[in-house]
């Protein structure tokens, strides 16, 4: 009797021993080197382990099962997609599936990127559901809950990830709040003598500064110079804001008839603002368009070297235009 209790106490340590070893052997895919794993909502324990198996993890559903419920975690398991790499043990897919680590993706909304260009990202990320290619741009913003305004602008640049299977609307509810929370603290902070009347003016004047240079040192000049400007009534004469009303017809050389061209964004043609944004502004420009830096410049021509010269008067404008651009084609920068 003492020795069949021993057999039998041997058998149920080599048993416990053995199912050690599995729940934290790696198990085996197949060769591949990470396995998606997509658990719908509503999925049971048994239904996951079936789904683990039809991913391509070479082990049994029963076993897989058995060990979820035994655990207590078998209710805890979310719905998401999942990766399985190498060396994924039945332990450690548990703690994932319980955790709910998602596989995320990333998408980045570039500083500077008109709203076409945003869709057109946001078209070529197979891993999100395409929910905001299917409307239009007023349809897009209703959803979001900003009937009546028009998308360009507000969304903010950044990465934001998500996890795969996410709605396009989800990503761009978050790059629109971001804006909101990036614009409010900006024109928290404007300067006093700002021309500005509204935020929605500073978002509009930012996304002029982003599109007009990237160099961070002439940010705040570019900003004090169409503030300036605005003060005196000067037309603002801003070849990006040409370039955005043109759209798609603009094939990249920008001549003299595209200055007369009357669109509601010519600031050539028109005083004032245009009447949206014409891309997606950073912080930095954001900050500068709240916060010029003080000049008595009125004019800036590009030096070709990524920076400006900025010009008090017309006949000092004039001559960096000379300087500057002798030898190019006529330069529409000689008209502001």
């Amino acid at each position: 009797m003492r020795r069949l209790l021993l057999l039998l106490l041997l058998i149920a340590g080599a048993l416990a021993a053995s199912a050690a070893w599995w729940l934290y052997e790696p198990m085996d895919l197949g060769g591949a080197q990470t396995l998606e794993l997509e658990i719908e909502p509503g999925t049971t324990p048994r239904g996951v382990a079936r789904a683990v198996v039809a991913a391509g993890v070479r082990t049994d559903a029963r076993l897989l099962y058995a060990w979820f419920r035994l655990s207590g975690q078998d209710r805890l398991i979310k719905a998401g997609n999942y990766e399985i790499p190498v060396g994924t043990s039945p332990h450690g897919l548990l703690q994932k599936l319980a955790r709910g680590e998602e596989t995320l993706r990333a998408l980045t909304l570039v500083e500077g990127w008109n709203f076409r260009q945003v869709r057109t990202a946001l078209a070529r990320e197979e891993s999100l559901r395409h929910d905001a290619t299917v409307l239009d741009d007023a349809a897009l913003m209703e959803k979001l809950g900003r009937p009546g305004v028009p998308p360009e602008g507000r969304f903010f640049p950044d990465t934001y990830t998500y996890a795969k299977g996410s709605g396009e609307l989800a990503l761009l509810r978050r790059a629109l709040h971001a804006m909101d929370r990036r614009l409010e603290a900006a024109w928290a902070q404007r300067a006093p003598d700002t021309p500005l009347k509204s935020a929605d003016e500073a978002l509009v004047l930012a996304s002029i500064v982003e599109k007009e240079t990237g160099r961070t040192s002439d940010r705040a000049l570019i900003a004090g110079v169409f503030s300036n400007r605005l003060r005196v009534g000067m037309l603002l004469q801003t070849d990006p804001t040409v370039i955005y009303g043109l759209g798609e017809k603009f094939d990249g050389n920008l001549r003299k008839r595209d200055l007369l061209a009357d669109t509601p964004w010519n600031t050539y043609t028109r005083a004032g603002l245009p009447p949206t944004p014409i891309a997606m502004p950073g912080k930095a420009a954001l900050m500068a368009a709240v916060q010029p830096e003080p000049t008595r410049a009125l004019y800036f021509v590009a030096k070709g070297d990524g920076s400006s010269h900025f010009s008090a008067t017309l006949d000092e404008h004039n001559r960096a235009v000379n300087r500057y651009q002798r030898g190019q084609a006529p330069a529409t920068e000689s008209s502001r």
